[in-house]
This record gives structure tokens, C-alpha cells and sequence, in this order.
């Protein structure tokens, strides 16, 4: 009889603890998002027809924010006249013209069936035009805040319209989706950076470091990722561009990256192509005078895996170490240049030099850490660079 007690009691006590989702919603009555693009603004015709009909309310128009809605379907069809995507696509684009992200999702609630919800975005993509004209950090205030978006969505920029991001010529392709699996390629080329997300960016943001963030270009219903945008960090404005060979050199010196190639020209100016197997970089901050400074070693071991010339064996002594002084030479003139931008051009500490001199020496690191981008655009920065061939790929003599 005890036993049968017990029992009764150990399964009452296990249903206690079974709660179900009493505020749960069902999918089918939402419209999820993976993507959000930011715009300077630009109404649709659609907009502003309705807003010419008294559709409209109180509002600066300074940002347009495009929602990219997964399926399709769950907001009542894509054959709406609103909407930007293409006829049959497995998305839509939803866009909207203001002066408050929130306030423009809301807008969504008396145009659509269905409420917006961001559980699960994926990226958020800002126009450089935007951001000359509006801070970061007003930017992304409310996604931010917003407790339905996950801290791991990633922040990517656009050289053109952000919104044309979030369109896709192919059929069955989601583009928040595409652009996320993108980053898949790191371990073939190093001018894919490693993601920035949310949580991330509110530290940088917070500390006022300037940063870079990936960089996309739209042509054709198509998106490719290609160099860098820099973001000041006391501004917190869009400063300029890093190209794809700079965007290379910034992951080479960070470390975070062990993929890529270097290409050059012998002395016929016929192409040659170094394939990095193996990169390290070591930065040392050092007083020359009173005066700080770096060094900064850069060492790499790689194969020679493509040579346009003809009529010699690859391996010959005399030809390894005429394509390594080559090599090389070409590796400095392209850190050279990164650093040209970054000190002179822009001002902008985004490759990590602050970070080392507040850890080997932090005395000086909080004697210039309020003005530190200006502090680094003059202080002297000495690159050696350390380059061997070691692998020529397979070939016949």
C-alpha cells in the first residue's frame, strides 16, 4: 500500500514539473524574419501613394528598413503590389520608411496579417550611405534592446543599397541564409572575415574601438563579399574602404586567418602564385627614445602553386629563391599599404595594435587609450616580412 502511495505521488510530482507553452504561438500565425537591410530613405511607390491617400504619420523619413520574411507564405502570398521580391521566390521583402525601427515594424502590423517576429534573423546589413549619416549605435538601439533577436545575429555593410542584399536571382535561395553560409568559405580564402555579431558589436561600440566589419557588393542578383568597411570608433560613422588584398593583410596580422594566396610577377612579367600553408604575426610595441613604436614580424611557409614559366624545373635552387625574394617583396608593398590606409588615410586602429600594447604595456595603454586612433596614425610602425617556399605541388619533369 505504501509502495502504490509513493508512487502516486512521485508521478504527481512529475506532472507538476511537465509545463507546457501557455504563451506559445503558433508558427503558421507569424511571420519570421532572417534578414534586415538598412537604407538612407527611399519610398516606394507604393508608400507613397498611400501616404498621398493620408496613410501616414508622424515621421522624419531618415531610414528605410527592409525585412526579408521566411516563407513566404506565412504573410499572405508574394503576388502583393508591395512586394519586392521575385515573382515565385521563397521569400519576401518587406519594406518601410521612418524615423524608429520599432515604429516601422509596427507599420508592418496594419499592412500585414501576420506580426513580424525576429527570433530568428540571421543578419542585419547597413548601406555605407547610412552610416555617414547616422551613428552605429542609433542604428542598431533597437535590435539591441529587442529581447526576440538573438545576440548571434551577424552585422555585415553594403558598398550599394542594402536592400538589394536580400534579393536572389536563384530559385530556392533564401539570401539572409545565403549570406550567413558564405562565411563557410574562411577555410579557402582569408578575405572572408570572421563574423561580427550583435554581441560583439555592442562591446565595440561601447569602448568606441574602431572596427571593420564585411563588406558587400550586389550586381545582377548576385553578392559577393569584397574587402572591408571601417568604422570609426569616436564617431561611429562609416570612414571608408579596405580593398580584398587589403582585408587579406588585416586577417594575416590579427591571426585570424591560415588560408589565402599571394600573386606576383617574375622578371618576364608572366604571373606567379604563392599558396600559404602557414602564417604567424608577432606585434611588439617598444620605446625608441621615449617615443612608442612596432615591430611587427610576419612569418609564412607555402607553396609556389602557380608559375606561368615554361622551360625550367620548378624546384631549381636559384628559381625558389628568386620567387621567395618576390614573394616577399609583394607581401610588404601589401602591408605597407594597409598601413598607409589605416594611419594616414583613415585614421582608424582596426587590426588589433591597441590591443597590444594594453597587454605588454598597460602603463602607457591608459596614457593614450582616450585618443588612441590619433595617437596610432603617428607612431611608427616597422614591418619585417619572412617568406619560404617549401612545397612546389606536383608537376613532371
Amino acid at each position: 500500500m505504501c509502495r502504490r502511495i509513493l508512487l502516486l505521488l512521485c508521478s504527481l510530482l512529475i506532472l507538476a514539473t511537465q509545463t507546457s507553452c501557455w504563451s506559445s504561438k503558433e508558427i503558421e500565425d507569424l511571420a519570421l524574419y532572417a534578414g534586415l537591410a538598412l537604407d538612407t530613405p527611399k519610398l516606394t511607390h507604393t508608400e507613397q501613394q498611400m501616404e498621398d491617400q493620408g496613410a501616414t504619420y508622424t515621421k522624419r523619413n531618415q531610414i528605410t528598413a527592409t525585412v526579408q520574411v521566411v516563407p513566404a507564405n506565412s504573410v499572405g502570398g508574394i503576388d502583393n503590389p508591395g512586394n519586392q521580391s521575385s515573382s515565385g521566390a521563397p521569400y519576401l521583402n518587406v519594406g518601410g520608411t521612418g524615423d524608429s525601427v520599432l515604429e516601422i515594424f509596427r507599420q508592418y502590423s496594419i499592412l500585414r496579417e501576420r506580426p513580424i517576429i525576429g527570433h530568428h534573423l540571421k543578419v542585419i546589413v547597413i548601406s555605407t550611405e547610412l552610416l555617414k549619416r547616422q551613428k552605429m549605435n542609433q542604428l542598431l538601439d533597437f535590435v539591441l534592446r529587442d529581447n526576440d533577436i538573438r545576440p548571434s545575429t551577424m552585422v555585415f555593410l553594403s558598398q550599394g543599397r542594402a536592400e538589394e542584399t536580400l534579393n536572389s536571382k536563384q530559385q530556392n535561395v533564401i539570401p539572409a541564409f545565403h549570406i550567413r553560409d558564405m562565411l563557410r568559405n574562411q577555410k579557402r580564402t582569408s578575405k572572408v572575415l570572421d563574423p561580427v555579431i550583435l554581441s560583439k558589436m555592442d562591446a565595440l561600440m561601447f569602448s568606441k574601438r574602431s572596427f571593420v566589419l564585411q563588406n558587400l557588393v550586389t550586381a545582377n542578383g548576385e553578392t559577393e563579399f569584397s574587402g572591408a568597411g571601417v568604422i570609426k570608433g569616436e564617431t561611429g560613422h562609416w570612414v571608408g574602404t579596405l580593398d580584398q588584398e587589403d582585408t587579406e593583410c588585416l586577417t594575416w596580422l590579427n591571426n585570424s586567418a591560415q588560408a589565402g594566396v599571394i600573386k606576383t610577377y617574375n622578371e618576364n612579367n608572366e604571373p606567379i602564385t604563392y599558396e600559404l600553408k602557414m602564417i604567424k604575426s608577432t606585434i611588439t610595441t617598444k620605446l625608441v627614445d621615449g617615443n612608442l613604436a612596432f615591430d611587427v614580424k610576419v612569418e609564412t611557409e607555402g607553396r609556389l602553386s602557380e608559375s606561368w614559366r615554361t622551360g625550367e624545373y620548378p624546384s631549381a635552387t636559384h628559381h625558389e629563391k628568386k620567387s621567395e625574394k618576390l614573394f616577399t617583396k609583394r607581401l610588404e608593398q601589401m602591408m605597407q599599404k594597409l598601413m598607409h590606409k589605416l594611419q594616414k588615410e583613415y585614421k582608424a586602429d582596426t587590426a588589433g595594435f591597441s590591443e597590444k600594447l594594453r597587454i605588454q604595456k598597460p602603463a602607457l595603454w591608459r596614457k593614450y587609450k582616450d585618443h588612441w586612433d590619433e595617437v596610432f596614425s603617428r607612431t611608427p610602425v616597422h614591418i619585417d616580412v619572412k617568406l619560404e617556399i617549401t612545397d612546389f605541388g606536383s608537376f613532371t619533369q
